[in-house]
């Protein structure tokens, strides 16, 4: 198993999942500023040309939620996803699928100043929906689904920390608490600890 790697992009979240799993895997860093020789290969992978991006024998998994659910699916025994079929496997592909598709559009087109003309036509709506939204998703008290850590942490909880570092949100008592629950985590500190360094977390 591959996983193409940049401790400055999105795979940051996919490195801690790989931690949190404990697999074995090669890590293959690509730097898209010196790199110039790795790149038409990597883009044959992913003609995306984006981190993070897994191999896993023939089969190629781009998009961090797509990952992190993909690794959690294939060592069921790490216990980070809730079984299939069972009635928390819906809540648990909300927090995958709102982070990527809704969340970090919406704060992202915020940041650069840019407002749609029909939030109503948009699949993320507008910030303070979107704000309202993980508010009301945030646990109040241990993880996204429980007491139970899993991937819905990784992905929902790496980007709200993602937002709060750069200054995309201005996280409530709530936020910030689980937040800080989720940097407690001993992969999650190893993963980070440039990232930190970087956004002055350290």
């Amino acid at each position: 198993m591959k996983h193409y790697f940049n401790p400055m992009s999105r795979a940051v979240t996919t490195d801690w999942m790989l931690k949190e799993l404990d697999v074995q895997h090669e890590q293959i860093l690509i730097n898209f500023t010196s790199d110039e020789n790795k790149l038409p290969e990597f883009r044959e992978i992913n003609p995306m040309g984006k981190l993070p991006t897994l191999v896993d024998g023939d089969v190629v998994v781009t998009e961090v939620a797509a990952i992190c659910a993909y690794l959690a699916d294939k060592f069921p025994e790490k216990k980070l996803a809730p079984e299939i079929g069972s009635v928390d496997r819906a809540t648990y592909y909300r927090y995958l699928f709102l982070a990527g598709n809704t969340i970090e559009p919406a704060l992202s087109l915020a940041a650069s100043g840019v407002t749609h003309p029909e939030p109503r036509s948009a699949g993320w709506g507008d910030v303070p929906r979107v704000l309202a939204t993980v508010e009301a998703m945030t646990p109040e008290t241990g993880w996204a689904l429980g007491e139970q850590f899993t991937t819905a942490d990784v992905v929902f909880g790496g980007l709200l920390d993602f937002s709060i570092s750069f200054n995309l949100i201005d996280a409530s008592p709530k936020v910030a608490a689980y937040v800080a629950r989720i940097r407690q985590r001993p992969c999650y500190r190893e993963t980070h600890s440039v990232f930190a360094e970087i956004v002055g977390d350290e």
